[in-house]
This record gives structure tokens, sequence and C-alpha cells, in this order.
């Protein structure tokens, strides 16, 4: 393992709990076994969200609504697993999850975007770091607390170089061509993937075998938003689901969310520039320059 990247900062900033593993998990356990000093920092506790599996089925916020304690665990199980730090915006529970409606109520982040941009402006200005990721101008699949995110994290920014984390669509596409998914789940349509996924990117990075397995891991510590299709089973989700992957060296395992339509996970993630000018080669050349 080279540890070529020691003495660079990494930031992260993310809206839930799981964000962090879905768009950027491999990426951010490949910067810290490098060396990097790698945060996260979430806005929201996710409290909104939907729950896969019957046991947790009672903290969705339509009944006991305790989602969000239980996606603090998750969340530390997940930073663990790809051996990186975390903060929570404001502390836990300051911003509320919006909701795919974008609840603008007092406490939720949507109507919050300065208020939030101060806070991470000050976190920024302490961790001082060489890039920053998030989403881009769509949130990456249209959420309101991901545009939220996004237009916080580019009015804290300053000068530090912001890229964005994206869904490749046509290495989404070529890789769902070869994999089975489990009878409990099925392909998602055109539609979804085309609003989930972008048509270009500047940068991809590559996962070895061990920044697959910390993204796997951190996947896997999110069990009531993600269903991992390898076999594993919690508490939470007891059901195992198995998906069929013909071609590993493109896409090695899958997973679900609670709607069970089956997404890829592949051995590169992708990133689009979201600064002005050409693009830099890398996500670290622009770091150099720091």
């Amino acid at each position: 393992m080279t540890r070529d990247l020691v003495g660079y900062r990494v930031v992260a900033v993310h809206a839930h709990p799981d964000d962090e593993a879905l768009f950027t998990g491999g990426t951010l356990a490949d910067f810290a076994r490098r060396g990097a000093e790698v945060t996260v920092i979430t806005a929201t506790l996710g409290e909104e969200g939907e729950v896969i599996g019957d046991r947790l089925q009672g903290l969705v916020v339509d009944a006991a609504d305790q989602l969000g304690g239980a996606r603090v665990r998750e969340l530390d199980e997940s930073l663990r697993a790809l051996g990186v730090r975390g903060i929570q915006l404001g502390g836990f529970g300051h911003f509320r999850d919006s909701g795919m409606d974008g609840d603008a109520s007092p406490r939720s982040l949507v109507g919050r975007v300065d208020e939030a941009a101060e806070l991470l402006r000050a976190e920024l200005d302490r961790l001082d770091p060489h890039i920053i990721l998030t989403y881009g101008p769509d949130g990456g699949y249209g959420h309101p607390d991901h545009i939220a995110v996004h237009k916080a994290t580019h009015l804290a920014a300053g000068n530090t170089p912001v890229w964005w984390c994206i869904y490749h669509r046509p290495s989404f596409y070529a890789a769902l061509e070869n994999i089975t998914p489990p009878p409990q789940w099925e392909f998602p349509d055109q539609a979804y993937l085309d609003n989930y996924t972008n048509a270009d990117f500047d940068v991809e990075i590559p996962l070895d075998d061990a920044a697959l397995d910390a993204k796997r891991r951190a996947l896997a510590a999110h069990p009531t938003q993600i269903w991992v299709g390898d076999g594993t089973v919690t508490p939470t989700n007891p059901e195992a689901a198995w998906a069929v992957c013909q071609n590993p060296a493109e896409a090695p395992f899958a997973y679900a969310l609670s709607n069970r339509l089956m997404m890829p996970v592949l051995r590169r993630e992708h990133y689009q520039w979201g600064g002005e000018g050409p693009a830099p080669a890398s996500l670290v050349e622009e770091a150099d320059r720091g």
C-alpha cells in the first residue's frame, strides 16, 4: 500500500447517513488508506427515510419518528468501515431531513441553506481541506437535501476545489447487463436510472479490493436503508438476497434500497469538476496545488 497522500486533507459533505457510502465510499476508504485525513460532514439524520425489513418499521416518521437515532449508529459503523472521521453539521438533530417533498418546516435543511453554509464554513476553516467532495447542482437525483448541501458547500468552500460525486450512466447500464437480480428485487427502468445517473464524468477513481471491501461493509452498516445483495443479513433485515454478478471485474456486487430496485456497485467511482476552467486530471492533482 502506497502512503502517497499523507498530509492531504479531504472533506466529503453529504446530506444523510448512507450517502457517504453510496456516493463516495470507495474513494474515501482509498484516500484514508493512502494516508489522507478524511472527514465526512453529514447535514441531517435522515429522519424521513423508509426502512427495510419489519423489525424497525415503527421508527419511521409516520409512527414513532425515531429513525434518526438508529441512523446515527449506522453512520458511526459506516465511518469506521471506511476508516474516516465524521462530523454532524450543527450537532445531532440540528438540521432535519427535508424528505423528497422538500418539507420547509422550521428545522428542515432546505429552508436553512445560509445557516448550513455558515456552520460548514466554520468547519472547513478548521479542517482546511485540499479538496471537497459533494453533489452536483441536481443533488445526484433531485433530492432537495442534496441540492441544499450542494448550495451550502459552494457558498462555504471559498477557494477550495470542489468535486461532484456522480453515478456514471453508461457504466451503470453496462454493469446491469451482467447482473441477475435476486427474486425479491427488480431491474430499475430507464427513467429511474437516467434520473440517478449522469452521462459524463471528468475523473474516475479505481477501487482495489480493499477499497471495495470497505465500501461493501459501509453499505451493509446501513441496513435500514440499503439491502446488500451478497447474502448479508442483520437483525434489522434478516432476509438474505443474492445478486449474481457475471462480470465481477466490472461490478462485483449489487444493492437495493427499500424500493427493491437493483443497482450495481462498480469497481470505480466517478466525479465531475465543480470549479471554473478545465477540470484537473485527478482529484489529488488539485490538492497538490494547495
